[in-house]
């Protein structure tokens, strides 16, 4: 495929002698922070690239760059030379290219562990109970340490080979990481024991046989593949949110062309197509309404739970539903021009902008095992020059104790046991973590940013008072109403209808209904001429309503919408309809404030009925009248300000910002797209799961670090004992066997402190 036909670039002409390219490279096998840094590295040496930013939560690479200067097929060349793969599809079999890849990698990694399992669970067997097999069925010690061998062997160099590769790899870029701990710790203990397995008599220790160490290498490896397959199938899942936004829009069109109707491919959509929409049917593009009236659903792009009214001259949204009457809209933006493109591209720019995440361990692999390989190398010269007799010996089983005290069984334990748990006590508490990254950026927070329809609110209107007026009492005003509307579609009318129903009153006959657009209604319920609408709909109808209507202002001032109803031309009563603040909605605001976070609530909703939400909650900081395109702005902005900034939303509009957040907390009780795109979700809806995910994300990081201390502690003070330091003045020698055990103990030291977070309760 040519660079210039790559079908997934986004092309932005600055002048007409100079273009700036923007293309996202899909790209397989990094595992870590080091990995990133590698390709980045090895992208960015290219002469003409302007900037690259390398996600490993999404597995791309976004490059600005100069295509008279360099090309793609440059990037895709250096990529490969780093040693990982570049993805070659179309823009319409990308995702699904790419998931088929993950699920692949996903199986091979199950496979692995589960075979590695399988293999680990004999030589632990043989290992702790090789005295009874000896005395029971007089299996010797070398013919126990042969089995071992024979079932360690696949899981060192099969079960293993990502670790090698990985440490290759590395070790071509002249650096260090996780996989070279690993490859390095694992050789050690598997080639020592394939060493006291075969060859006995070097290096018996007063005629004693040593023992071997099948069973650390091969449960490092097993361990560690499971962590990798938890993190691999956590992360994995930002391509199948793009999917979803894509499956959002419908697949066919009814056009109307030469004077006839038919039904074409969306993709074949033109600007300029008279396009007709029946009730119930999804808006294919975005265009100007030339004739009908309607409610739209736009609830799957804006967020608002409320129907918008409809009429010649309005603009429509695709992939919006339509819930009333039929209409005919001019195509005016089609293909990637559409809203719906436009959100799926802010998405992807959003998660292709996330820095990735530092790993600490892999930090202080790159200075540690450096250090651990050069004084096990010093160690084994030293001990042969000036060592006592047989020198080679004491070389030998000084350089192996120093690599085997610094095997990264704790080291390789201390971040996934925390994470686990972590994420499992989460799952307990109605809390869906995605992976590692997000629980440890959590903690980082300092303000939250919360969507309002549907996560502060209900994101559904309600009846929130009833009022009688002249004479009228509050039953028969809502008898009147809920008749009236009775078969409405409208958002409002189904919940005056709603609390009728729930209040046991009996409905009345209603003829000659007629809907005045944008409004209200007028019918004949016992012969009395019935309306029910605005304030509008009341001046329009010459009804005067006197002391009401200051009542009417009243509730208006508070952002709640206000239905007049009159009875023969006189003021009968109110009817006042609010979205309804989720029960625990205020507890949640009050608790992030005690834990020192700044809380702000974004919404598209008009200022005055957000503030009055705002206030009931307790939010001071109030950003309203906000597009749902200009939510992730909002969120840079606050970034730019050097915050740590967490969104909190459920619905599509809300995508671009959860992703551009440094951590996405989606309502499970809204639309899959925000739940895909964020890094948290909230399975319940209640918003008390975000002040218990942040306090998990705390005590997670805090038992990390105490895990990684743990880690090195025994460790670093006996790699100096390993060596031999204190032989020539105590003459204590560290071999391989203690050197051994004090690695395990630190593994049930960091395992323990780990479990600790099972006692974890919420705020």
């Amino acid at each position: 495929m040519k660079p210039e036909k790559l079908k997934n670039e986004n092309i932005q002409d600055l002048d007409e002698g100079n273009k700036i390219r923007t293309v996202i490279l899909p790209i397989r096998g990094m595992s870590c922070a080091s990995c990133v840094n590698r390709v980045e590295k090895a992208i960015r040496s290219l002469k003409g690239v302007l900037q690259v930013s390398v996600n490993l939560a999404t597995e791309s690479a976004s490059i600005e760059y100069l295509p008279q200067t360099v090309s793609i097929e440059d990037f895709k060349k250096v990529v490969r030379d780093s040693g990982y793969q570049v993805l070659e599809a179309e823009e319409e079999d990308l995702v699904e290219k790419e998931r088929r890849a993950r699920e692949a990698e996903l199986f091979q990694l199950k496979q692995k562990f589960i075979l590695g399992v399988l293999l680990l669970t004999p030589i632990l067997i043989l290992m702790y109970g090789g005295s009874f097999f000896e005395k029971n069925i007089g299996l010797s010690r070398e013919g126990n340490f042969f089995l071992q061998f024979l079932l360690a062997t696949p899981v060192q160099f099969w079960n293993g080979w990502p670790f090698y590769v990985g440490f290759w790899k590395a070790l071509k870029q002249k650096t260090s990481d996780m996989n070279t701990l690993i490859a390095v710790g694992t050789s050690a203990a598997y080639f020592y024991s394939v060493l006291v397995t075969f060859f006995p008599d070097l290096i018996r220790v007063e005629g004693v046989m040593l023992d071997v160490y099948f069973d650390t290498s091969a449960a490092i490896i097993v361990l560690i593949l499971l962590g990798r397959f938890l993190e691999s199938r956590a992360r994995g899942r930002t391509s199948e949110a793009i999917k979803k936004l894509i499956g959002l829009q419908p697949k066919i069109a009814r056009v109307v062309r030469n004077g006839r109707e038919i039904d074409i491919p969306v993709s074949e959509v033109q600007v300029g197509d008279l396009i007709i929409v029946r009730p119930g049917e999804k808006i294919p593009v975005d265009g100007i309404i030339k004739e009908g009236y309607s409610f739209v659903d736009e609830s799957m792009v804006t967020g608002e739970p409320l129907p918008v009214e409809k009429k010649v001259g309005d603009q429509v949204i695709g992939a919006t539903l339509n819930k009333g009457g039929t209409f005919r809209f001019e195509a005016t933006k089609v293909g990637r021009e559409t809203f719906l493109a436009q959100i799926i591209r802010l998405v992807q720019e959003a998660q292709g902008s996330k820095p990735p995440i530092a790993r600490m361990v892999d930090l202080i692999a790159s200075y540690f095992v450096p250090a651990v390989i050069g004084i096990a190398i010093f160690t084994f010269f030293i001990w042969s020059l000036w060592g006592p007799s047989p020198s080679f010996t004491y070389a030998f089983l000084t350089f192996i104790a120093v690599l085997i005290i610094a095997c990264p069984c704790a080291l390789g334990l201390a971040t996934p046991t925390s994470i686990i748990v972590g994420i499992g006590k989460g799952a307990e508490n109605g809390i869906l973590i995605r992976g590692a990254e997000a629980l440890e950026k959590a903690h980082q927070l300092q303000t939250i940013v919360f969507d309002k329809t549907g996560t502060i609110t209900n994101g559904k209107p309600s009846v929130i008072e009833v009022i009688g007026f002249g004479g009228f009492t509050k039953e028969e005003v809502l008898c009147l109403a809920a008749s009236a509307e009775k078969g409405s579609e409208h958002p409002l009318g189904e919940a005056v209808v709603k609390r009728a129903e729930e209040m046991g009153i009996r409905f009345l006959e209603a003829k000659d209904f007629k809907a005045i657009p944008g409004y209200g209604i007028e019918t004949l319920i016992d012969s009395k001429k019935v309306l029910l609408g605005n304030l509008k709909l009341m001046e329009e109808k010459g009804v005067i309503l006197n002391n009401l209507l200051i009542e009417a202002e009243r509730h208006s001032s508070k952002g709640m919408t206000v239905m007049v109803l009159s009875v023969n031309g006189r003021p009968a009563g109110l009817i006042v309809v609010s979205d309804t603040l989720k029960e625990n909605s205020p507890e949640a605001i009050r608790s992030l404030k005690r834990m020192g976070l700044e809380v702000v609530m974004v919404t598209g909703d008009h200022e005055r009925a957000a503030k009055a939400i705002a206030q009931q909650v307790g939010i001071e900081r109030v950003l309203a009248e906000v597009p749902p395109d200009r939510k992730a702005e909002v969120i840079k902005k606050l970034q730019s300000e050097g915050k740590k900034v967490g969104m909190v939303g459920d619905g599509v509009n809300d995508a671009p910002a959860l992703a551009q957040a440094d951590v996405g907390i989606a309502i499970g009780t809204g639309t899959d797209i925000a739940i895909e795109t964020s890094d948290i979700t909230l399975i319940g809806g209640d918003l008390r799961g975000v002040v218990t995910a942040i306090a998990l994300s705390r005590a997670t990081i805090r038992n990390i670090k105490q895990n990684l201390f743990w880690a090195f502690a025994y460790n670093t003070l006996l790699i100096p004992v390993a060596a031999g330091v204190l032989y020539p003045f105590f003459g204590i020698l560290l071999n391989p066997i203690l050197a051994a055990g004090a690695m395990a103990f630190s593994s049930v030291t960091v395992v323990s402190n780990a479990l600790r977070l099972k006692r974890f309760k919420p705020l």
